[in-house]
């Protein structure tokens, strides 16, 4: 989880691989309208937001009734939001990815190609709800390279599984 920006397409993918899990990209579940809507500097908001977390939710839950674990890509900015995805059938852990706000405006501004606009950054810091305490997940700093950033998620889990 975290900001357009934060790294987690990238940290995930190569989650998913270290650990033998299934990998989904979340913005591949987001509707023609959404993806319209981002593209042309306008945020999301709730309304928009719900089918997209429940057909995540139901694409997690078919996984793991099939017995496959998952690594998902999502936003997940409010808890509201993390709330959804937790009715998944399994356990959910999160991990937020979370790097300063100038490393994810300028990872923003090098990509090509992605819909999400460096623009709309802003409004998804101001949205971003922190992980609870009460919640089961792990904040990773987003600072480095990924394979710094991948070791430190690892190693994040390890400790919290321990």
């Amino acid at each position: 989880m975290g900001v357009s920006g934060s790294g987690k397409t990238t940290i995930a993918t190569g989650l998913a691989e270290e650990l033998g899990h299934t990998f989904a990209e979340g913005d591949d579940f987001h509707s023609d309208a959404n993806r319209e809507k981002m593209r042309t500097g306008v945020p999301l908001d709730d309304n928009d937001r719900a089918p997209w977390l429940a057909t995540i939710r139901d694409w997690m839950t078919e996984r793991a009734r099939a017995g496959r674990s998952t690594v998902v890509t999502c936003s997940a900015l409010r808890r509201r939001y993390r709330d959804v995805l937790r009715g998944a059938e399994g356990e959910t852990i999160f991990v937020h990815l979370d790097p300063p706000e100038e490393v994810t405006a300028a990872r923003m501004e090098r990509r090509r190609g992605h819909y999400m606009p460096a623009s709309l950054l802003r409004s998804q810091l101001d949205t971003l709800e922190e992980l609870g305490p009460d919640e089961n997940g792990v904040r990773i700093s987003g600072v480095g390279g990924p394979e710094s950033i991948l070791e430190e998620t690892l190693a994040a889990l390890r400790r919290r599984s321990a």
